[in-house]
C-alpha cells in the first residue's frame, strides 16, 4: 500500500470513492436529507478540484495494486485571522476523507491523516479542521482517537410540530 499526491489519472477512481462516502452518508442520515443525484459524482469531483486550486489543496490518495483505496483532501482554510472578538493562526482544513469499504480499520485513513497533516504543517498551518457527520459515530470516535477535539456543534429541531400556539405569540410578539 502506498500514499500518494493525486493524479489526473485518479480521477474516476477518486470520484467512485466521493460517490462511496455520499452513499454511506445518506446510509447513516436519520433525517432523509442527504442524496445522490444523477449527476453527484461528477459535480463533487468538479467541486472539490476547484477548492483545492482556490485554496491551496492538496488530495492524497492510497493505492494498493495499482488500485485506489482511499483518500484524504486538505485545503488551507485561512490566513492568520485577527478581529475584535476573535484570534487564531493559519489552519487548514480536511474537506473529505473516504477508505473503500474493504480496506477500513487497517490504518490508511490514520496514514492519510498524517500525510494531510504534515503538508498543512510544512505550509505553516498551525491547527487542521474538519468537519464530521453528526451521526456518523464510528468516524468520531476515530478522529477523537487521533486528538482531533469537538470545538463547536451544530444543533437542529423539526419545527414544522410546533403548536400553533407558539407560532401565533411569536408573531404577535414580532409586529409590536
Amino acid at each position: 500500500m502506498e500514499i500518494r499526491e493525486y493524479e489526473e489519472k485518479d480521477a474516476d477512481a477518486v470520484k467512485d470513492l466521493l460517490v462511496e462516502l455520499q452513499e454511506l452518508i445518506v446510509r447513516l442520515d436519520e433525517d432523509r436529507y442527504n442524496i445522490i443525484t444523477s449527476h453527484y459524482r461528477d459535480e463533487v469531483f468538479a467541486f472539490i478540484m476547484m477548492n483545492v486550486h482556490k485554496y491551496e489543496g492538496k488530495i492524497f490518495v492510497a493505492e494498493d495494486n495499482g488500485k485506489l483505496i482511499g483518500l484524504v483532501v486538505t485545503l488551507i482554510n485561512n490566513d492568520e485571522e485577527e478581529t475584535f472578538d476573535f484570534k487564531a493562526p493559519k489552519r487548514g482544513r480536511i474537506s473529505d476523507i473516504v477508505i473503500t469499504k474493504a480496506y477500513q480499520h487497517q490504518g490508511i485513513g490514520q496514514k492519510l491523516l498524517a500525510y494531510a497533516e504534515n503538508y498543512l504543517a510544512s505550509v505553516g498551518c498551525h491547527d487542521v479542521l474538519l468537519e464530521c457527520f453528526g451521526y456518523n459515530t464510528n468516524a468520531k470516535e476515530f478522529y477523537r482517537h487521533l486528538g482531533y477535539k469537538q470545538r463547536t456543534e451544530t444543533l437542529m429541531k423539526r419545527i414544522e410540530k410546533v403548536k400553533k400556539i407558539e407560532r401565533v405569540e411569536y408573531e404577535e410578539r414580532n409586529n409590536n
